[in-house]
């Protein structure tokens, strides 16, 4: 499974989302994301409708720069970030625990 390297060298599992239909379907239908995270590529919104668990949501720029941070709730529609190319999602907690921070650098690692 792919990694994902934040700044300082932190990895976490990755699953990336790339195709159309892995975008779409995102999250939906899983009770958590297992202790890693979803990149959703070509990304610059998501939303909670018809999940069950409360998510982090981080917006990235084309460079993979964290540009904000967040905590979805189930039922909702996050905001569009025009800036944002992908989106990284986790168990809502993950981040903090993690210590993904706006104006990080991520990098995935195969």
């Amino acid at each position: 499974m792919p990694a994902l390297l934040i700044g300082d060298g932190r990895r976490i599992d990755v699953e990336v989302a790339e195709t159309r239909a892995a975008r779409r379907r995102g999250l939906l239908g899983r009770a958590s994301v297992d202790g890693g995270a979803l990149l959703i590529k070509k990304c610059r919104s998501v939303h909670t409708l018809g999940m069950r668990f409360a998510i982090d949501v981080a917006h990235l720029d084309a460079s993979m720069n964290v540009l904000c941070v967040r905590t979805m709730s189930p039922r909702r529609v996050g905001v569009v970030v025009l800036r944002a190319r992908h989106v990284l999602e986790a168990d809502a907690g993950a981040f903090g625990r993690w210590g993904l921070r706006v104006g990080d650098q991520l990098r995935v690692e195969q």
